[in-house]
């Protein structure tokens, strides 16, 4: 940093499911002697990352310094809701030393960056360093295009088509912006898998970065956290699809929420959501399950196909013991009727 007075703040971009949570959860625990904020970005009505994460509070990044922006893209957001918000954290006593930004899954980095150079901000924050993380196995398997087979057949059959998928797109824009890549799922991904995920990281990202295989969120802090990038000043060595805009919108994604009774059990509502991703294009569904005779609330996290799920806390007294959802998809595939059909079964 040039500026010893500013608040470093590191941002955590990545494809969806990729594991940013688990990130900033870890560092949460390990803050390395650092006074820590979180600010937490959500795609849709739901939140449940800043649930999570607030659920790991310690006195070196305290409840009340984790804020969650649910229901809006951060980075379409920059005065209403993420320069309030970067003010109101400034005033703690005491100050952070350090800001997490956890984007959502959809959010282009770059337009972020930009919000650094607000008046309001600009001499306060520096950006200590972009970081993306990459799903070893859904990067390896080209998941982050809706149907990477179709395309290529359709570039194979016209080759004045030079297009590419929203998904992609996304993909490129947070590798473009970072600083450091982190691969993540390394372990269901195989060491053929991690390969096939370096090689296209290689091949996508506008100049070398460090690659860094990770397990479960668990990384040295002094790693990823420190970097000193300045992003804010270099944000022209940072190329994006959308540079030529001057705005962007998220229609091609959408988000629904489904509500429903306790369930009888996690597998068959882990089948139900495994039908939604290979029938219907879900890319991800999270929230939480009530289970009959459960006293604890099911967490509930997937990718695609891939669905992980735990028990994470007893339900509270004051809350209804309900199962809540919320399903992400291209605009095209969010259909609310039927994902609320398939989720019930």
């Amino acid at each position: 940093m040039t500026d010893l007075s500013k608040v470093p703040v590191t941002i955590v971009t990545g494809f969806l499911g990729a594991g940013k949570t688990t990130l900033i959860s870890h560092l949460i625990r390990n803050t390395a002697g650092r006074r820590l904020a979180v600010v937490v970005n959500e795609f849709g009505t739901l939140g449940i990352d800043g649930d999570i994460l607030q659920s790991c509070a310690i006195p070196d990044c305290p409840a009340e310094n984790i804020v969650e922006l649910a229901n809006g893209c951060i980075c379409c957001t920059v005065a209403d809701d993420f320069i309030p918000t970067v003010e109101k954290l400034l005033t703690l006593d005491p100050r952070p030393d350090h800001i997490l930004i956890e984007t959502s899954g959809l959010a282009l980095p770059k337009p972020l960056l930009k919000a650094f150079d607000w008046p309001a901000i600009r001499s306060r924050i520096t950006v200590d360093g972009v970081l993306a993380l990459a799903d070893a196995e859904a990067v390896a398997a080209g998941r982050f295009a809706p149907d990477v087979a179709a395309l290529d057949a359709q570039r194979a059959a016209d080759p004045g088509i030079d297009h590419e998928t929203p998904l992609s797109e996304v993909f490129e824009d947070q590798l473009a912006c970072a600083d450091m890549v982190l691969l993540t799922k390394t372990d269901l991904a195989g060491p053929e898998g991690v390969a096939a995920a370096r090689a296209v990281i290689a091949a996508e990202a506008p100049r070398p970065v460090p690659v860094i295989e990770i397990a479960e969120g668990a990384i040295d802090p002094r790693v990823i956290l420190g970097l000193g990038a300045a992003a804010e000043d270099d944000i022209h060595a940072r190329p994006s699809h959308h540079d030529d805009e001057d705005e962007h919108e998220h229609d091609d994604f959408d988000s629904t929420v489904v509500t429903l009774g306790e369930i009888a059990d996690p597998a068959e509502l882990v089948g139900r959501i495994e039908t939604l991703a290979r029938d219907h294009q879900i890319l991800r569904v999270k929230g939480y399950a009530a289970v009959a005779g459960k006293p604890m609330r099911l967490l509930v996290q997937a990718v695609g196909g891939r669905v992980r799920h735990q028990y994470d806390r007893p339900w509270r007294s004051d809350e209804p013991r309900q199962t809540t959802l919320v399903a992400i998809a291209e605009r095209e595939h969010v259909d609310d009727g039927v994902i609320r059909a398939v989720l019930a079964g």
